[in-house]
């Protein structure tokens, strides 16, 4: 597939390194050698991997390019005090998809530090990538791409259980940065037997 980057920094260039080994890449970025609608056009599939604070500007320069496409937010709402900025009643993510209402807009990557972004495994350990939207081909793209690199990938639900994600990240972040522990840790869903009864259809949606 043809994937549009936006943004260049360390999350940036670690989920690219990941796919170039099966897909094209293509940076937009605030240099004017690498424009980020030019990009935007160009990709079946955009990232945007771009500091909160930056996504309205952002956004504004993707436009309509993104009518139609699968839109990756890996982005994480948090202050200069690394607390969440918005979480109970919207998401980052949501928040994207309000202003670009015709793209297929998925949370994924966000809970990941990028040193294992590349590959989705800590030594032997493989990931997990939590996909979540409202699209449900939006979000098989997203999961094989997690694949494609190296993670497990997880259907997370709809996009407002990017509310539930972004805490996620905040709380890797926090762990790992604040609280010491490092870079070389991350989420892994562990599973057990099937229970025989499931939810009522449409819980939690």
């Amino acid at each position: 597939m043809k994937i549009a980057i936006i943004g260049k920094g360390r999350a940036g260039t670690a989920i690219a390194e990941g796919l170039r080994r099966k897909h094209e890449i293509k940076f937009g970025h605030r240099d004017p050698a690498e424009p980020v609608a030019a990009a935007a056009r160009w990709g079946e599939v955009i990232i945007l991997a771009i500091p909160y604070d930056a996504t309205k500007s952002v956004v504004k320069e993707i436009g309509s390019a993104a009518d139609g496409k699968t839109l990756i937010d890996i982005t994480n709402p948090l202050t200069e005090n690394m607390d969440l900025a918005i979480g109970f009643t919207t998401s980052a993510a949501e928040e994207t998809q309000k202003m670009l209402p015709k793209a297929r807009v998925v949370k994924a990557f966000n809970s990941v530090f990028s040193a294992n972004q590349s590959t989705g495994r800590i030594g032997d350990e493989k990931l997990t990538l939590f996909v979540a939207g409202d699209d449900a081909q939006a979000k098989r793209t997203v999961m094989q791409l997690g694949a494609d690199i190296g993670f497990e990938s997880v259907d997370a639900g709809p996009l407002k259980n990017a509310r539930s994600l972004e805490a996620m990240g905040n709380l890797m972040i926090n762990l790992g940065l604040v609280l010491g522990m490092g870079t070389k840790i991350g989420y892994k869903l562990v599973k057990g037997p099937k229970p025989e009864k499931t939810l009522p259809q449409g819980y939690g949606r």
